[in-house]
């Protein structure tokens, strides 16, 4: 554990600043997804910097402060949104996943047979509105992790720091998601030049 900084206000204020407020942009994206577009979003960002505020003398200097926050704002958004919000109507993971294998069936692109989307192409398309859309259909279970490492560019360990799981499960986890969003995309990934990793995540 962190041990616990000493700073005086006029301190803790100017570091924070200079710290945290830089990432305000990528949190407010996050949140926006966490919420699936809801007007809860900015109420979601404001809690998450408030809190952070708060116990700003628990982060220690020199590690990510990114990950730090998506960590706050993933309780924040479990305790006081997410129960309190009427679940979203999702896709079939089983469609997706028959949808997907037809998609290998028919295909004569290889190196599509491991079924992950490309991580460099969905990093370089997280703005775009088309795979929003096709992210938010996805069940939390799996759209979260490609949330956190595809999207967001956390590590395996500060994805499963972020949703309180075990390593393991955030890789499974990922590895199914990226199966299913690529099924989503479907002739949309293909004409982004999505591409099939031949990265090993299981």
């Amino acid at each position: 554990m962190t041990p616990k900084r000493d700073l005086d206000s006029e301190a803790k204020r100017a570091e924070f600043e200079a710290t945290a407020l830089p990432f305000l942009a990528t949190l407010y994206n996050t949140a926006h997804r966490l919420t699936r577009g809801s007007d809860d979003a900015g109420d979601l960002v404001q809690d998450t910097y408030l809190r952070a505020f708060r116990t700003f003398e628990n982060f220690a200097p020199g590690t990510n402060c990114r990950a730090w926050l998506l960590t706050i704002m993933y309780s924040v958004f479990i305790n006081h949104y997410h129960k309190s919000r009427r679940q979203p109507v999702t896709v079939s993971i089983d469609e997706l996943e028959d949808r997907f294998e037809q998609y290998l069936e028919s295909s004569d692109d290889s190196s599509v047979a491991s079924g992950l989307v490309d991580v460099g192409a969905m990093h370089a398309a997280r703005m775009n509105p088309e795979v929003d859309t096709a992210l938010r259909q996805l069940p939390d279970d799996f759209r979260l992790p490609v949330l956190f490492v595809d999207v967001e560019g956390l590590s395996y360990e500060e994805a499963a720091e972020v949703l309180r799981c075990p390593v393991g499960t955030i890789r499974s986890r990922l590895y199914r998601g990226r199966r299913l969003l690529f099924a989503a995309l479907k002739e949309y990934a293909t004409s982004m030049g999505f591409r099939g990793s031949r990265r090993s995540d299981t």
